[in-house]
């Protein structure tokens, strides 16, 4: 018997050894959508530091062969394994583990920590508030909801006001300029348990138009959202709106900004079955893969448009290696079911300058200043412009005014999340493209080991719209700000 057993623990140890030191190893964690480590550059230097032999050891464990199904079985043990303490509002505990609390930070930039910090609190209406920010609700029911807390404050959010009011004394009245703050789900989803743990969207978004001057417009995308709060206007398993959400902003827009709108009736409805976002991968909580929802949007019909791209190529660290010239592409990309990328629906991603001409008759050219929560928007425009320019404010790195006045730009909007609309660094950003220079300042060195020949599209990528491949969100995935800061993209 002892014998047998030994045999058995010998029998898994070298099974082990084979997948971990012999099969091919990952390169990419769709889970976790993001590139996984790479194999560092050996030197003299690095190798006499020590940074050679940590980068490899760093390689080794991000790489391991079958990552992802290892970490969604680790996950399903964890749920199985979860602390129930029987009461009636179902309280479920779950370890939190650095991986997860770093997770969203590192790989999307956002998620805001928990000030306790620790194990997850408990709330009631089965809501787990991980310390890295997340809230998940309803684990166990098909509408389970994840989403992030917001920790800003109501006297947040000035910088952003001050960037559409340097815009405004710029262009002065040859072009308008509009401001909208998107909230997330959290200012909606919330249950009224979990609402310490989260801040007050509307009031951090009524200070910032406070602190608009006068001929700057506000865009209240939170009346207009929470109007329709009842609909699918977020999406449940990732940290993006619905296109239907972006749809009701971008009504709101057109009705400031005087153009005319046209109804759902007009868009093709096109629906990806099965998505699981990026809060699966954020939160680690298996209860999202197993209720994966439906990514529904919006293409409209009956007019013609063309799409040209100005792509640019990024190293590891989200940084402008090369900036390609402008090109034919497409706007709506279409994913399979099942695919986590949908989101890139949108032009593809954020690493490029997207114009859009279409045949509407209108002296109005709409410049759209975003994040990535901005890609849904331009679509539901192209009645309304003659043409739709979309810049993303990590990949810009052209002079804002000569930009603007080279196309015509009549209006200019704002359209931003309200974590990165609360970030000074990210409007410092909006505000240096109006003095910056045509061209990348300081050509950053390439990235070690990068492969030049593959290019990685989606949700935020710098790949050419006909070199798109599914499920491969990567680099152009980066966070709207740096690795470190608590935004989503």
């Amino acid at each position: 018997m002892k014998k047998a057993y030994l045999y058995i623990i010998l029998s898994v140890f070298a099974a082990f050894t084979v997948v971990f030191d012999f099969l091919p190893r990952s390169t990419y964690s769709p889970l976790e959508k993001r590139e996984l480590a790479t194999f560092p550059e050996l030197s003299r230097q690095s190798l006499l530091s020590g940074v050679f032999t940590s980068k490899v050891s760093q390689w080794f464990s991000d790489t391991e062969p079958f990552r992802d199904c290892f970490m969604t079985l680790s996950m399903r043990v964890k749920q199985g394994l979860a602390l129930s303490l029987g009461s009636a509002d179902d309280i479920v505990f779950h370890s939190a583990e650095n991986g997860e609390a770093n997770g969203l930070t590192q790989a999307a930039g956002s998620g805001l920590h928990d000030p306790q910090s620790g194990s997850p609190s408990a709330v009631n209406e089965n809501a787990k508030i991980f310390h890295n920010g997340i809230i998940v609700v309803g684990s166990h029911t098909p509408q389970v909801r994840a989403f992030m807390a917001f920790g800003g404050s109501a006297k947040g959010g000035t910088a952003y006001a001050a960037a559409a009011n340097a815009y405004k004394n710029a262009f002065g009245d040859d072009v308008r300029i509009y401001c909208m703050v998107i909230p997330t789900a959290a200012a909606f989803y919330c249950p009224e348990k979990a609402r310490h743990k989260t801040n007050d969207q509307r009031a951090t978004i009524d200070n910032i138009h406070r602190h608009l001057q006068p001929g700057v417009h506000a865009v209240d995308a939170y009346a207009a959202l929470s109007a329709h709060k009842a609909e699918d206007i977020y999406l449940r398993t990732d940290h993006h709106w619905a296109p239907l959400g972006a749809y009701y902003a971008a009504e709101a827009f057109c009705r400031e900004a005087g153009v005319p709108f046209k109804p759902l009736a007009d868009y093709k409805r096109e629906v990806v079955r099965r998505f699981v976002g990026s809060m699966y991968g954020y939160s680690q909580d298996i209860s999202l893969k197993s209720h994966p929802e439906d990514f529904v949007y919006y293409v409209p019909q009956h007019i013609h448009y063309e799409v040209w791209t100005t792509d640019y190529d990024i190293n590891e660290n989200y940084e402008i290696t090369k900036e390609h010239k402008p090109r034919k592409g497409i706007f709506f990309h279409r994913y399979r079911d099942g695919n986590g990328g949908a989101y890139c629906t949108f032009m593809g991603g954020d690493t490029r300058i997207v114009k859009v001409v279409t045949d509407t008759h209108s002296p109005r050219r709409v410049l759209i200043l975003k994040d990535s929560f901005g890609n849904a928007l331009p679509g539901y425009l192209f009645y309304s412009f003659s043409e739709v320019h979309v810049v993303d404010f990590r990949y810009f790195t052209k002079n804002m005014v000569d930009y603007v006045r080279r196309n015509k730009i009549t209006d200019i909007l704002f359209a931003n999340n309200i974590f990165n609309a609360y970030q000074p660094g990210i409007c410092r950003k909006f505000m240096r493209f109006l003095s910056q220079q045509d061209g990348i300042p300081h050509p950053p060195k390439p990235a070690v080991h990068q492969d030049s020949t593959v290019h990685h599209p989606a949700p935020g990528s710098a790949d050419r719209p006909a070199e798109v491949r599914e499920g491969t969100p990567s680099p152009g995935n980066a966070p709207d700000s740096n690795p470190t800061s608590p935004t989503p993209k």
